[in-house]
C-alpha cells in the first residue's frame, strides 16, 4: 500500500484517476523543474522538465503517431488516423477526459508529467508549498519510488494491464506494430533519469534494488499476462485464444535456420516441439527466483507451468482452469519478492541459476534469452553496489553481458547456438 493511504484504498493508475491534469508547462517554470542546468544546493535537479523534453521518448510519444509507420497501421486497423484514435492516444498520451484537462493541458506532449505522477490539481499546491512525498501522494501523487506501483504504471502501457483499449494484441502487431518487449529494472535504467538516488532520496522515499525491481517487475508481468488470460473481452478471437500472449518466435523464425536446436522439447514446458506455446520467458525467471528463495514454491510453480502449458493440447476450458491455478502461485511470487531483502549470497545464486538454465536449454527461445540477458545486467549491476564483485572480474562481466547482448540484438536474426555461447561463458566468472 502506499504511504499515505487508507487501508483498503484502491491505488488508481493515473488515466484513471478522479484528478484533473493541468500540463506540463505547469512544471516547467525555470524556478520549478524547468532549470536548464541542475540546481547547486539544492534536493532535487529542477531540470527534470528539460531532460525529459529533450532525452526522453515519452515526451514525443504523440509526434510518433504522426510518422509514416504509425499512419500505415491505423489503416491497416481501418482507424481515420492514429493520432486521434483512443486505441493509440491511451499509451501515446496522457489521454484523460476532456472534463480532466486543465487549461494549459496540451494532448501533444504526448506522455508527459501527469501520465505517471498522476493529475496534479489537488498535489501540486501541497507540492509546490514543501510538503513532504508522503502528503503529497495522499493528495494524487502517484508512487513510482515504490516497484511494485510502479511495475503497474509501465505494464499498463508495455503491456496492456486491465484495459482493453492499451492491449495492444495480436491483430494490431500483425498490423505493423513493434514487439513489446519489458523488463522493469532495465527500462528503469535506460530512461533518462530526472532524480538523483541520494541520502536525501532515500530518506524521502523508496528505493528498492534493483534485483528487487527486476524480480518484482517479472513476477507482475506474469501477473499481468495471466490477467489477459482469464479475461473473456480480451482472450478470445474467433476459435484462437489471443495470440499475443504466445511465443512469437515459435512460428515466426527462419524454418532453415538451427532446426536442430529449435526442434527440441524443453524441460520447463512439456510440450513436444513444433508446438504453439505461451511466452514462458517470464516465467523461467521466476522458477529462478523461487529456487533460490523459496525451493517449495519453485517446485509448485514448476508444476503448476507444465500443466498450463499442456493444456493448449486440452481445450479452452482447461487452458482457462489451469490458468488460474498458475494465477494463484504466481501471485504467491509477488507477494513473497516484494518482502524478500535479496543478499550478496542470493544475486551470485540466481546469477548461477540462470547460468544453469542457459545450459539446459531453457533459454534458447528469444524472448527467454532476451529476458536472461536484461536479467544479468540488473544482476551483476546490484551485485557490484552490493560489494559483491570486483573491479577485474566486473569488467569480465560486463564483457561478457555484451555478447549477450550482441545475441540477441535482433529478432529476426537470432542464433539460438550463439546466445548458448555468450551466457555459458559466465560459469566460470560467478563461481
Amino acid at each position: 500500500m502506499a504511504p499515505g493511504m487508507a487501508a483498503g484504498q484502491e491505488l488508481k493508475l493515473p488515466l484513471y484517476g478522479a484528478d484533473a491534469h493541468v500540463g506540463v508547462t505547469s512544471c516547467s517554470g525555470s524556478t520549478c523543474h524547468g532549470a536548464v542546468e541542475p540546481f547547486k544546493g539544492s534536493n532535487v535537479l529542477q531540470n527534470e522538465f528539460v531532460t525529459w523534453q529533450r532525452d526522453d521518448k515519452h515526451s514525443q510519444a504523440y509526434a510518433v503517431l504522426q510518422n509514416s509507420r504509425s499512419q500505415r497501421i491505423a489503416r491497416n486497423l481501418g482507424l481515420e488516423n492514429a493520432h486521434t484514435a483512443k486505441l493509440c492516444l491511451d499509451c501515446h498520451a496522457d489521454n484523460v477526459g476532456s472534463d480532466l484537462r486543465g487549461r494549459q493541458f496540451q494532448l501533444s506532449d504526448g506522455v508527459g508529467c501527469e501520465a505517471c505522477h498522476g493529475g496534479a490539481r489537488r498535489w501540486l499546491g501541497t507540492h509546490v508549498a514543501g510538503a513532504t512525498h508522503d502528503e503529497n501522494v495522499k493528495a494524487g501523487l502517484y508512487p513510482t519510488d515504490q516497484a511494485a506501483p510502479r511495475a503497474r504504471l509501465c505494464l499498463s502501457c508495455h503491456f496492456g494491464v486491465s484495459s482493453k483499449t492499451k492491449f495492444v494484441t495480436h491483430q494490431i502487431m500483425g498490423a505493423g506494430h513493434p514487439r513489446m518487449p519489458f523488463e522493469l529494472d532495465t527500462f528503469t535504467t535506460i530512461q533518462p533519469a530526472h532524480y538523483v538516488v541520494d541520502d536525501d532520496y532515500r530518506k524521502r522515499k523508496a528505493s528498492p534494488s534493483g534485483v528487487q525491481v527486476w524480480a518484482l517487475g517479472q513476477s507482475m508481468s506474469m501477473q499481468a499476462m495471466l490477467e489477459s488470460v482469464l479475461d473473456g473481452d480480451r482472450n478470445r478471437y474467433g476459435v484462437f485464444p489471443e495470440l499475443v500472449t504466445f511465443d512469437c518466435h515459435a512460428c515466426h523464425h527462419q524454418m532453415s535456420q538451427e532446426i536442430d536446436l529449435r526442434w527440441r522439447a524443453r524441460r520447463g514446458v512439456g510440450l513436444p516441439p513444433g508446438t504453439p506455446r505461451f511466452n514462458d520467458a517470464n516465467l523461467v525467471m521466476l522458477r529462478v527466483i523461487a529456487n533460490r528463495i523459496d525451493p517449495a514454491l519453485a517446485g509448485r510453480l514448476s508444476a503448476a507451468t507444465v500443466a498450463f502449458h499442456k493444456s493448449v493440447l486440452e481445450n479452452f476450458d482447461r487452458y482457462q482452469s489451469r490458468a488460474r491455478e498458475l494465477q494463484g502461485v504466481v501471485n504467491e511470487m509477488v507477494r513473497k519478492v516484494g518482502g524478500h531483502g535479496f543478499s550478496k549470497d542470493d544475486i551470485q545464486a540466481i546469477l548461477t541459476g540462470l547460468v544453469t538454465e542457459g545450459g539446459n536449454g531453457e533459454l534458447f527461445d528469444y524472448a527467454s534469452a532476451e529476458q536472461a540477458t536484461m536479467a544479468l545486467g540488473a544482476l551483476i549491476s546490484t551485485w557490484r553496489q552490493a560489494g559483491g564483485v570486483d573491479a577485474a572480474r566486473l569488467e569480465k562481466l560486463n564483457a561478457q553481458l555484451e555478447r549477450c547482448y550482441a545475441a540477441t540484438a535482433d529478432d529476426e536474426l537470432y542464433r539460438p547456438a550463439d546466445f548458448a555461447a555468450a551466457i555459458g561463458g559466465f560459469r566460470d566468472l560467478i563461481r
